[in-house]
């Protein structure tokens, strides 16, 4: 299998910057119970205007990542480029027996998440200089957090369907993957994990113009129940190098919970999948902030 993402900086530390660029690269394939093992480095730099040293450093955070990963770094490719972008082209190995998809969901499936959800409001809010030190922090510890443990728990116990959680948010993946299945999902509001603050932030404004258009893509398609504007926004934040989103027939729920913990995942079962309209989304319950 093979996969590409890139993206502009999204943190002041260039090194992290690699490494959650590294991190998200990685996703897809893990999303897919596959494992990376090359990559290709991508990098747009303004040479003029920007000194390499800071370029080497990027660098340095994506092999950081690559490592830990077991990915071998082959080389990759530069351009000159007014903006920075820097990311990864991606292969990997499947078993074609186990391959996970995103469009196999099936009625009566729970759902696991594997990371809290704000990274895309928590870093408008650096940018803005809203966020705290602490928040910054660990919104950071999130991203570069590979979903390695995640994929191989849920590959041990064989699961129905997943996706990454990353630019379309939890409910616009969520959207995707039922639509593509012919089934509806419902969510528990209250049981799906926020990083800190998030709902503050988001209660003042401070959103990414992505979240406003997962806003915007998954409305027509969303039963929002009892969620204040703000609420909404929370669960259609754009992230970077966010979790899975497992679907896993109910017999095996316990099981996938159990090897999930076993790896030190915390994951959340934040709801389950239903009959009804391809695509259609229940939220009940309120975001606990």
């Amino acid at each position: 299998m093979q996969t590409v993402d890139f993206f502009t900086p999204i943190v002041d530390d260039p090194y992290d910057w690699g490494r959650i660029a590294a991190a998200n690269a990685f996703s897809d394939v893990y999303a897919m119970g596959g494992r990376p093992v090359t990559a290709l480095n991508l990098v747009a730099w303004p040479v003029q205007e920007l000194p390499l040293e800071l370029l080497a450093r990027v660098l340095e955070g994506g092999a950081v990542i690559a490592r830990q990963a077991g990915v071998v770094i082959l080389g990759g490719h530069s351009i000159h480029d007014p903006e920075p972008k820097y990311g990864m082209a991606v292969t990997g190995f499947v078993d074609p027996s186990r391959l996970v998809r995103n469009s196999t969901m099936r009625i009566g499936d729970r759902l696991f998440l594997t990371k809290p959800l704000g990274l895309g409001i928590i870093t408008t809010a650096v940018k803005r200089e809203e966020a705290s030190p602490e928040q910054l922090a660990l919104a950071v510890e999130t991203m570069t957090m590979l979903n390695a443990s995640a994929a191989e728990a849920m590959v041990e116990v064989g699961v129905s369907a997943a996706t990454d959680v990353t630019g379309f948010g939890l409910l616009g993946h969520l959207h995707i993957a039922a639509r593509a299945a012919g089934v509806a999902a419902r969510l528990d509001a209250s049981s799906i994990p926020l990083l800190p603050g998030t709902l503050d932030l988001a209660e003042r404004g401070v959103v990414p113009s992505g979240t406003r258009a997962n806003h915007r893509y998954v409305s027509p398609a969303a039963d929002w129940g009892e969620l204040s504007g703000a609420e909404q926004l929370v669960l259609a934040d754009a992230q970077t190098s966010g979790g899975l989103l497992i679907a896993v027939p109910d017999e095996r729920s316990g099981e996938l919970a159990a090897a999930l913990e076993a790896r030190g995942v915390l994951a959340a079962e934040v709801g389950r999948v239903e009959g009804g309209p391809a695509g259609a989304l229940a939220v009940r319950g309120r975001v606990r902030g």
